[in-house]
């Protein structure tokens, strides 16, 4: 077998995310820098983030706003709207 091919390891690596939280792991760089971490994610935290693009957000609430306002017409008054629109043929 080959001497010293493999990567030097570290097993007190230091992880840096973006919201500030720091934690140690075992890997071959010494340094980590990631986007997001078990201390900001929303699957973690429970907390929703809403990113808005072009306010799709709004969009969705009013679509939601004006579904909810229409009346719905029962079966019996449906089937008397088309018997006297049949009538009138």
């Amino acid at each position: 077998m080959k001497k010293d091919i493999h990567p030097t390891y570290y097993p007190d690596a230091k992880v840096v995310c973006a919201c500030g939280n720091t934690f140690t792991v075992g890997s071959t760089k010494k340094e980590i820098k990631v986007e997001i971490c078990y201390a900001c994610h929303p699957a973690y935290t429970g907390k929703e983030k809403l990113i808005d693009t072009a306010g799709r957000v709004e969009k969705f609430k009013a679509k939601r706003e004006k579904a909810a306002k229409v009346t719905t017409r029962k079966k019996s008054e449906k089937r008397a709207a088309k018997k006297v629109k049949k009538e009138k043929k």
